[in-house]
């Protein structure tokens, strides 16, 4: 399961730097058009990921800074969010390779963003959440760059799985 976890880490850190390349490019202009995405605008939707990531990562490991909502933009330009976003992806990244096999099957609890609840779970669905969750907004991020006339951005697991790095899960 460790392995498993350690892969998704890994994918996530490579997707997220294949949209961030791809968004490089977006005039500010581009990058701040509310094209009708849930966090309306590649920045409002990048912000988000890396707002979410920061929350669990607090939930899961007691420490770094989260913000109190998930629309929070930290960074309203790319290269500062770019520098958080790669900073935060190797902290994950890290902090799944620290993990004992048995810390999967522990269990945590957090309080809820959106509603002030205590919940007590698993780690390991909500790892799975936690990496399904990017994919969902990659998935939004590749749209908009869709709809502002940019090439498709291959995310797909298994080109992350036929790359030198992807390879050492296999």
């Amino acid at each position: 399961m460790k392995r498993h976890f350690m892969m998704f880490a890994a994918y996530n850190r490579w997707a997220n730097g294949r949209i961030y390349d791809a968004a490089s490019d977006l005039l500010d202009e581009e990058f701040n058009r509310d094209v009708g995405a849930f966090f309306g605008s590649m920045m409002g939707t990048l912000n988000h990921m890396l707002a979410a990531d920061r929350i669990w990562m607090k939930r899961f490991t007691g420490e770094g800074d989260a913000p109190a909502q998930l629309d929070a933009i930290m960074h309203k330009g790319l290269p500062a969010l770019r520098v958080a976003r790669e900073a935060e992806d190797k902290r994950i990244v890290e902090w799944v390779e620290s993990l004992a096999p048995e810390d999967f099957a522990g269990r945590f609890t957090y309080l809820t963003v959106t509603d002030m609840r205590t919940i007590s779970q698993r780690l390991s669905p909500a790892l799975d959440h936690f990496f399904n969750h990017q994919t969902h907004h990659r998935g939004q991020a590749h749209m908009i760059l869709t709809v502002l006339g940019r090439p498709s951005v291959p995310l797909d697991l298994i080109y992350f799985q036929r790359t030198e790095e992807g390879r050492a899960f296999a």
